[in-house]
């Protein structure tokens, strides 16, 4: 499996329709559409998860791809570990 970042998503965009957008390709494994932590507001960005060469095919189509008016970008996401947050 590879974990695809997809960015510069309208704030406007449901997970319906990035599903939409990404099953042509294949299953998906997984959906994240990252919201805000305290107004719950979507802040544009999330991570798809396809077989590795669906994910691939489904980059190199979906990168720069007008939506909304907003060109997507597509990258292979890295794996970084979660920041801890220390608020007190």
């Amino acid at each position: 499996m590879k974990k695809l970042y997809v960015g510069n998503i309208p704030f406007t965009t449901t997970e319906e329709e990035i599903k939409a957008l990404f099953e042509p390709f294949g299953p998906i494994e997984s959906l994240n559409l990252i919201h805000d932590r305290d107004t719950g507001r979507f802040r544009g960005f999330g991570f798809v998860e396809l077989e590795d060469d669906k994910a691939e095919k489904a980059r190199a189509e979906l990168d720069g791809k007008d939506i909304g008016g907003r060109m997507l970008r597509v990258n292979e996401a890295d794996d970084r570990p979660r920041k801890r947050d220390y608020r007190w």
